[in-house]
């Protein structure tokens, strides 16, 4: 999203005065300067610059249509719409026929309406509330946002707003222009997805390679301790060291599993601090032995909502171009920032609140003009092929944030790439929320069904329940965990993994059980998130990530007993815990 000048800076610009002549009605308006592309899509394939922000004009006159302009209108293939802002809910006062084409509607159907009707579920309430905050301040704004034609089907419109005013200043009519982008947007992801494993192949020879030192600590360490059983000063520190060297295999396994996965994963709160910390070694490895990685992280951040994989990608791609730009070695630095202020909100053309900066600099030769235009683009590259991963996939996932990306850089100085995020407006009232839930929880042990086709893991599960004091049962397939349910026997939580080959799936059972015993809390575990519907991370169900530690599974089954229960899980194929009537 990007917005325009507000109303005062742009009397203040030099305007672009046309018309005149013999009628006396003349225009003027307020040239873009490639400030309102954003990270939405630019139709011209580069920043607008010549075309109107907003305009100004002396004659207020929907009805005078016997003019080229009005032809011009009619004619382009571009959809467009004029709203009249100053009737009561800012109401469509013209369309052309190319937003018919576009949309399915006829005339009738559209003018006199508002443009909400082209919204549906999946539409962005944020990007509607950042155009609605734009309109509100009387600005330009562009935007990516998912609307729906008449017959139902969804396409994503590249949508840009612009503000008309008379020659005093006040707002006549907004005018948008649209494009249907949805072939676009497909094909991108389609380039995401080749350069996502283009990076796990860069990876794979460094991976394999901790890899095997992870497993000489896991393996060496066991024996340690297998011969010093009856030492545990000797014993217990050998446990540690590999379980701590387990841990950090699984979190390598979950990066590269993240790297691959197809589906976007939903926002959530997160410090980008603890994100970069959390992924440096991955960040060394890829910057190899020539280069130094440096963190200058500001201490204190607020949260942001972000998809943590899509930016440990987008850090991992900008980290690529760094590296390749100093073959001879150096230094990259990764810092943090808080923008706010009104002096620095304008330098960066960004509306009032409060934002995370990422900046990655290096120290390269950097890039001529010619070529920082055009770095963002999908394909774009001066390298030769099979290096690095270029800035498209930065810049689409900085949109998808409601972020702003900006390039500096010069010959012979270097590159700044800068990622700029607004801060989250709460993060903390659900993980507080669980720690009582957890509590309360804690105080009643029930009886948890474990569903697991591998023993060892199956074992491990009971026996760690066990420790805590609850009650168990456990099951080495759905069949079986039905057969037990049907049984009668007191059931207080179902804890199921998701693929158990040769039979019923974890998402399977849970619908079955949930039939057979309306409102069971059910917890799932895998490590693989692409095995879950939508519906399972985002409703319904629990979910802990293989592998996991022993007090993040007590945790979640806490916070799994205490949750109330939902009765319909869509997209399961039935309810998942009766009906209400």
């Amino acid at each position: 999203m990007a917005i325009g000048s507000g109303k005062e800076e742009q009397l203040e610009k030099r305007l672009d005065e046309q018309g005149g002549g013999n009628s006396g009605s003349q225009s003027a308006g307020v040239p873009a300067d490639g400030k309102v592309e954003g990270n939405a899509y630019n139709p011209q394939g580069n920043p607008g610059v010549r075309h109107w922000q907003a305009s100004f004009i002396s004659r207020d006159g929907l009805q005078d249509r016997g003019n080229i302009f009005f032809a011009a209108v009619e004619m382009t293939r571009m959809p467009m719409v004029v709203t009249d802002p100053r009737q009561p809910d800012n109401p469509i006062a013209f369309a052309n026929g190319a937003f018919f084409d576009l949309t399915g509607y006829e005339s009738g159907e559209v003018i006199g309406r508002n443009c909400r009707f082209l919204q549906g579920p999946e539409t962005d309430q944020r990007t509607l509330d950042e155009v609605r905050q734009a309109l509100a301040e009387q600005r330009a704004v562009a935007v990516d946002v998912l609307n729906y034609k008449k017959d139902g089907a969804p396409f994503w419109n590249a949508l840009f707003i612009g503000p008309i005013f008379d020659e005093d200043g006040q707002l006549l009519y907004y005018f948008a222009s649209q494009m249907d982008i949805t072939e676009r947007r497909a094909n991108q992801e389609a380039y995401l997805q080749a350069q996502k494993m283009e990076a796990i192949g860069q990876l794979t020879a460094g991976i394999a390679h901790d890899f095997n030192n992870l497993l000489q600590v896991i393996n060496g360490n066991l024996e340690v301790a297998m011969v010093s059983l009856e030492r545990p000063d000797t014993a217990r520190p050998a446990l540690e060291r590999a379980q701590r060297a387990a841990m950090r295999a699984g979190k390598l396994t979950q990066q590269l599993l993240t790297f691959a996965r197809k589906q976007r994963l939903e926002p959530r709160p997160v410090n980008i601090n603890n994100l970069v910390v959390e992924f440096s070694d991955m960040l060394v490895r890829t910057l190899g032995g020539k280069l130094e990685l440096r963190l200058d992280l500001r201490p204190g951040l607020p949260v942001c909502m972000i998809d943590p994989t899509h930016f440990e990608m987008a850090l991992l791609n900008v980290l690529i171009n760094a590296r390749d730009a100093m073959p001879d070695g150096g230094e990259v630095t990764v810092a943090t920032s808080i923008v706010r202020g009104e002096d620095r909100l304008k330098v960066h053309g960004l509306p009032h609140g409060t934002y995370i900066s990422l900046c990655v600099i290096d120290h390269g030769p950097g890039m001529p003009p010619e070529v920082l235009r055009h770095a963002t683009e999908p394909f774009f590259t001066t390298k030769g092929p099979g290096t690095g991963l270029g800035l498209a996939m930065v810049h689409g996932f900085v949109q998808q944030s409601h972020g702003r990306l900006e390039l500096s850089s010069q010959p012979g100085q270097g590159t700044k790439v800068t990622m700029i995020f607004p801060i989250a407006d709460s993060a903390s009232g659900a993980d507080e929320a669980s720690s009582a839930n957890g509590a309360q929880a804690d105080e009643n042990k029930p009886c948890v069904l474990v569903v697991e086709d591998n023993d060892d893991v199956r074992e491990l599960a009971e026996q760690v329940l066990e420790m805590e004091g609850y009650a168990v049962q456990s099951a080495g397939s759905g069949e079986q965990a039905l057969a037990l349910l049907r049984e009668g026997d007191p059931v207080d939580l179902l804890f199921t993994d998701v693929i158990m080959p040769g039979g019923m799936t974890g998402i399977e059972l849970a619908e079955q059980a949930r039939t057979l015993r309306p409102g069971l809390p059910v917890l799932v575990t895998t490590g693989y998130m692409d095995e879950l519907p939508d519906c399972g991370r985002s409703g319904g169900l629990e979910i802990l990530a293989k592998p996991y530690r022993q007090e993040s599974l007590l945790e979640k089954v806490r916070v799994a007993l205490a949750r109330q229960p939902i009765n319909v899980v869509p997209g399961l194929g039935g309810p998942l815990g009766g009906n209400d009537g």
